[in-house]
């Protein structure tokens, strides 16, 4: 019930949001849930064949949320990442990391196919962390925006991170800490 309600209340505003900020993007949001068994918790924003952003939530995750504010907060979140145009950088990134990765191995193999390819995997992987985290926090930022637009405390909805375990701040990680996570809720939530 409350998945449904906070989807009902996010999906016009992050579809505004995503409108002026993206003028000709696609911003027609689809929220699902992945009802597949063994899921993890997680939420995920990808797009369709067609292109549409999909925002999709695993049951676990719902089913771990403690309010409707946490869910409202990951839904504005992951349409943040769309907003922010975040899958399609990290995989520039990601391919320019490779290409270098493979020139790399090129030098040092000497041509050997096998360095190359281990040169582009690896360049790949650090191409596509090299903006992972200022991705993570401008999606929290403009995802407070989006739950608080639509009548949601994103503060009391980034209290999700308690309970997630801490990245800390690894070399190459994905995410950043949570208490950076959550400062930077607060600052765009002003509260």
């Amino acid at each position: 019930r409350n998945f449904q309600i906070a989807a009902n209340r996010i999906e016009p505003v992050a579809e505004a949001e995503c409108r002026v900020r993206l003028p000709r993007g696609n911003c027609d949001f689809q929220i699902l849930i992945d009802d597949r068994p063994g899921q993890p918790v997680n939420a995920y924003q990808t797009l369709n064949d067609a292109g549409r952003p999909l925002l999709v939530f695993t049951v676990p995750l719902i089913a771990d949320a403690r309010n409707i504010d946490e869910i409202a907060f990951v839904m504005g979140h992951e349409a943040a990442h769309h907003i922010g145009g975040h899958i399609p950088q990290t995989q520039a990134s990601a391919q320019a990391g490779a290409v270098a990765g493979i020139l790399l191995g090129a030098l040092i193999g000497r041509g050997d196919q096998s360095v190359m390819d281990a040169g582009a995997q690896l360049g790949g992987f650090v191409g596509s962390r090299q903006f992972s985290k200022d991705h993570e926090l401008e999606a929290d930022a403009l995802g407070a925006v989006i739950a608080k637009k639509a009548g949601f405390n994103p503060v009391r909805g980034s209290a999700f991170f308690d309970r997630l375990p801490d990245p800390g701040d690894q070399f190459l990680g994905s995410h950043p800490p949570n208490a950076d996570r959550q400062a930077t809720v607060r600052r765009a939530a002003g509260m």
